[in-house]
């Protein structure tokens, strides 16, 4: 793969690859209109490939968190074009990674030190490229590691890449009104604290030794003498990406094992530790020849208040969603049903989210859920299709919700997504084994 000598980090230079991007994106709908023209019964197919291409390589010389936009987008498999989330999902895990010179620079300005000054022995070619940082092998003492070095200039473009995506997300997703800015906060502040490694160790430390005792999970050692704000050092751990296994044939055995480990993982950082790895695409899962499941990176951790975690799950209960006083009252509370809204609002709101949870919320209702359960899977198809064609929903305020939502509803969206691919019957409450 070719690599990359430089990174845009200032504003113009990033504002100018996004419209370089731009100008491509126009040239691709003037040809499909022009095709269309001579053949109206041609499809978007092509434009939307044409178009997943070329703003997925904008996005990807930018690295950042313009890149992990793209990333986020793969996950919403239900919601885009397949030709969007296929081109996206390379974000997760195979993006163009920094040149050698590049490399051991970055290294220097963020440690002090070249890598070889450090480690016995360091590989310049990552073996992992992401949407902020790439790995590198290394050696020290006999130990294998995995060396993390988050790309020049990240940190600093999170603001000026987020005032340039708050346009498009505004119109994407018919977000009107102050209230808005909560959610952009929220993200800006989770970007951040991804950028922060400290943190990132801190954090691996803590929920791995919490989740230590989940049979089929694996975690790598951290080591904070080998870290810095920008760098990060593990140890390295043998496996394929959760995708590369999804990709083979598995049997049921192994993807239930999987899929228990991880629904195990997730329902013990949510409902015990209030805090949850709130970044589940398979780039940051590996399978090892045992099938043990390996979480390999926890910088967005989403930590969880009392005051959302309680009404949040009292709507997984389908006693609750079906009684419209308490439905009502959560509304409120979730901020869904706003003081200011009109009779038609609240009534067009109200069906809207009893629809939803009914269906979201649908593997907490019984002691067990196959995730293999296509029809689960249409409905949901079904659902998004319904509402993002209601013209009646873009005429009201689409700012609903609290801004917790953000991070918890893509937690479960992309838990779902994986537990689906690994073709998983789970066990909704073994996690409570282990509390």
């Amino acid at each position: 793969m070719k690599t990359i000598d430089r990174i845009p980090t200032s504003k113009l230079g990033r504002t100018t690859e996004l419209v370089k991007t731009g100008v491509k994106v126009g040239g691709n709908y003037l040809k499909y209109y022009g095709k269309k023209a001579l053949n109206p019964e041609i499809s978007k197919e092509e434009l939307n490939e044409d178009n997943a291409a070329d703003i997925y390589d904008g996005l990807k010389s930018l690295k950042g968190s313009a890149l992990k936009v793209a990333q986020m987008l793969s996950m919403e498999k239900s919601l885009l074009p397949k030709a969007y989330v296929e081109r996206f999902s390379l974000a997760q895990f195979s993006v163009p990674p920094l040149s050698a010179p590049l490399v051991r620079k970055t290294f220097k300005t963020y440690f002090g030190k070249y890598p070889e000054d450090i480690f016995d022995q360091f590989k310049a070619k990552s073996v992992n490229a992401a949407s902020i940082g790439q790995v590198h092998q290394a050696e020290k003492d006999g130990k294998k590691l995995a060396v993390k070095i988050q790309y020049p200039g990240v940190a600093d473009s999170i603001s000026s890449d987020l005032a340039m995506v708050k346009p498009i997300a505004t119109r994407m997703f018919n977000l009107k009104g102050k209230e808005t800015e909560k959610y952009f906060q929220e993200i800006e502040g989770k970007l951040f604290e991804e950028t922060d490694y400290i943190l990132e160790v801190a954090q691996s430390k803590e929920i791995t030794k919490a989740c230590s005792n989940i049979p089929g999970l694996k975690f790598p050692k951290y080591y904070e003498e080998l870290s810095s704000e920008r760098i990060i050092t593990m140890d390295w751990m043998d496996g394929v990406h959760l995708s590369e296994f999804t990709a083979k044939e598995f049997t049921q055995a192994q993807g239930d094992k999987l899929g228990q480990a991880l629904w195990d993982f997730y329902m013990y950082q949510m409902h015990v530790l209030k805090a949850v790895h709130a970044d589940p695409h398979p780039g940051n899962f590996l399978v090892d020849n045992d099938t043990n499941l390996i979480a390999i990176d926890f910088g967005c951790i989403k930590k969880v208040p009392l005051e959302f975690y309680t009404p949040y799950f009292e709507l997984a209960k389908i006693e609750n969603i079906n009684n419209p006083e308490i439905f009502n009252q959560k509304m409120f509370e979730l901020e869904i049903l706003l003081p200011t809204d009109t009779p038609k609002e609240s009534k067009y709101f109200s069906a809207l989210f009893h629809e939803m949870l009914s269906l979201f919320t649908s593997p907490f209702h019984n002691k067990t859920f196959d995730f293999s359960d296509e029809s689960f899977w249409n409905s949901i198809t079904e659902l998004s299709e319904k509402y993002s064609n209601d013209k009646e929903l873009r005429k009201m305020n689409g700012s609903r919700g609290s801004r917790h939502f953000l991070y918890i509803n893509r937690t479960f969206f992309g838990l779902y997504n994986l537990l689906h691919d690994l073709k998983a019957n789970i066990v909704i409450d073994n996690y409570k084994k282990y509390v």
